[in-house]
C-alpha cells in the first residue's frame, strides 16, 4: 500500500484529540558546536515517552472502529510496545506484545504497567518472529513496529507539527531503526518541497546503510549499544526498505562514544533525559557525520525511556 501526504495529514487529525502537538526547541549548544540553526523536537515528553504513541493511536483508534474487541499482537524492542499497550488501555483494546529479555526495565515494566500481556524472547529478531507465529497461529493481526502504513503514516505527522512550525527547515536529522518514523518525515518532506531528509543508524546496527549499499536487504551481525531501540535486522518484507529508497536522502552512522557524549550532553546542556536511541541524531551531529553550518536543522529526539541505572553508569557515577 502506497502512502502519501494525505494519509499523514488523516493520520494528524485522527491524533489531534489524543496528542498535543510537541515542543520545537532551539539549542543554543548544538548552534554554537555545528554552527547551524538547530532545534530539537522533544518526541520524548510524548505521554509513553516516545515519538512510537503516534503511529500506534493511529492504528490503534482505526483498529476499535474495524474490529471492536479483537487483541492485536506485536513485536517490539520496547518504546512500541509500550506505546500500544497506551493505546489499547484508551481504547479497551487487548495487546500482546513480544519483546527481547534485554529491554531496559523501563520500557518492559511499562507495560506491564498498563495491561499489556508481555512476552519475552532473547533479542529483538527472536521477539519479531515469535509475535508473527503467535498471530498466525491465534488468527490475530500482527502489528509491525515499523512495517505498516499506519505507522509510518502517524510517524508522519512529526514532520507536519515541524513544518508548520518552522518552514525554513533545510534538514530534518531523524534516528533509524526498522525506519517507520524517517519513512513517514520523509514522506512529508518531500512533499513539502527542497528538505533534506538525514537517518541516523548506529555503528553497532546498520541494516539500512548495508542494505541499501547492497541494492537489497541483507542480514548483519547486531552488536550492543546505548541505542537498544534502534538495535536488529530489518524483516525481509518491509515496507519501509523501498519507502527509505525514494524518501530519505541519506544515512550516517553514530558511535557509541558520540551516543554517551548525547545523552549527557543533553542532560547537561538542554536539562533533557533522553535514551541512547532517542538522540542518535544529536550523536551524529556531535560526530561531525553531517553538515549543517548555515541551515536551519531540526533534529528529532525520539524517546527518553533511558534505566536510571543506565544514566549513571554513563554518568561514570
Amino acid at each position: 500500500m502506497d502512502i502519501d501526504a494525505v494519509a499523514l495529514v488523516a493520520a494528524r487529525r485522527r491524533l489531534a484529540p489524543h496528542l498535543k502537538p510537541t515542543p520545537l526547541r532551539r539549542s543554543d549548544w548544538l548552534s554554537r558546536e555545528t554552527g547551524g540553526d538547530v532545534h530539537l523536537k522533544l518526541e520524548s515528553l510524548q505521554p509513553t515517552g516516545s515519538f512510537k504513541i503516534r503511529g500506534a493511536l493511529n492504528f490503534a483508534i482505526q483498529h476499535a472502529a474495524r474490529a471492536p474487541g479483537q487483541p492485536i499482537v506485536t513485536a517490539s524492542a520496547g518504546n512500541h510496545g509500550r506505546a500500544l499497550a497506551y493505546a489499547a488501555a484508551a481504547l479497551g483494546l487487548r495487546a500482546v506484545v513480544h519483546a527481547p529479555e534485554t529491554a531496559p526495565a523501563a520500557k518492559l515494566d511499562a507495560i506491564r504497567a498498563l495491561g499489556a500481556e508481555l512476552r519475552l524472547a532473547r533479542d529483538y529478531d527472536e521477539a519479531e518472529r515469535a509475535a508473527k507465529r503467535h498471530a498466525a497461529e491465534a488468527g490475530l493481526p500482527y502489528l509491525s513496529p515499523f512495517s505498516h502504513p499506519d505507522i509510518v503514516a502517524g510517524a508522519g505527522t512529526v514532520a507536519l507539527e515541524i513544518l508548520e512550525e518552522r518552514p525554513e527547515t533545510g534538514v530534518i536529522v531523524v534516528p533509524v531503526g526498522g525506519g517507520g518514523l524517517v519513512c513517514g518525515i520523509g514522506i512529508a518532506a518531500k512533499a513539502a518541497g527542497d528538505i533534506e531528509v538525514a537517518g541516523v543508524e548506529v555503528e553497532a546496527s546498520h541494516p539500512f546503510t548495508t542494505g541499501l549499499a547492497a541494492g537489497r536487504i541483507v542480514p548483519i551481525e547486531v552488536g550492543p549499544s546505548l541505542a537498544d531501540g534502534l538495535v536488529g535486522n530489518l524483516d525481509p518484507d518491509t515496507i519501509t526498505f523501498d519507502l527509505a529508497r525514494r524518501v530519505v536522502d541519506r544515512f550516517v552512522l553514530a558511535s557509541e562514544a558520540d551516543l554517551a557524549r548525547g545523552i549527557l550532553g543533553l542532560l547537561a546542556q538542554e536539562h533533557l533525559v533522553a535514551e541512547g536511541a532517542g538522540i542518535a541524531g544529536v550523536a551524529a551531529l556531535l560526530g561531525r557525520r553531517l553538515d549543517v553550518r548555515g541551515r536551519t536543522t531540526v533534529v528529532i529526539v525520539s524517546g527518553a525511556n533511558i534505566d536510571m541505572s543506565r544514566l549513571m553508569e554513563i554518568a561514570g557515577a
